[in-house]
């Protein structure tokens, strides 16, 4: 198991994390199996989505913030980053993806990507390869 740590730049972002996920992989040995890619933190989830178009990742956080806007008369948690923690349960704290031929398994359009929305802040995610090698 590995630890990546990122910094985000916005309240809410999503960044691709695909690169560093399959250096872990590559670095385990791990030939066939899976991989766990779980955020560490209740205000930031993990999600596969699109990374071809930025447009993509714009979408999702703009129809995010209209489900769970960031102020709410009715939410009652003293840090005021509830919709964060709405968020990320909505999107799940982490994604398990194949492993084959020591390469992680995503679609041509696919990326795996860190949710920030209580951010900028430094964040760590865990990714855990589990399998066997060659």
């Amino acid at each position: 198991m590995e630890i990546v740590r990122l910094g985000t730049r916005r309240r809410a972002e999503l960044v691709d994390v695909t690169r560093q996920v399959q250096d872990v992989v590559a670095r385990s040995g791990v030939r066939e199996g899976l991989v766990v890619v779980q955020s560490l933190h209740t205000t930031a989830g993990i999600t596969v989505n699109e990374n071809a178009d930025p447009d993509v990742r714009h979408d999702v956080l703009a129809k995010l913030e209209r489900v769970f806007p960031h102020q709410e008369p009715f939410f009652r948690h003293a840090e005021g980053n509830s919709d964060s923690h709405l968020k990320t349960s909505f999107m799940g704290p982490s994604v398990t993806l194949v492993v084959h031929d020591g390469r992680v398994m995503l679609g041509r359009w696919q990326g795996v990507y860190f949710c920030e929305f209580d951010g900028p802040r430094q964040r760590e995610v865990a990714v855990q390869p589990v399998g066997s090698g060659g």
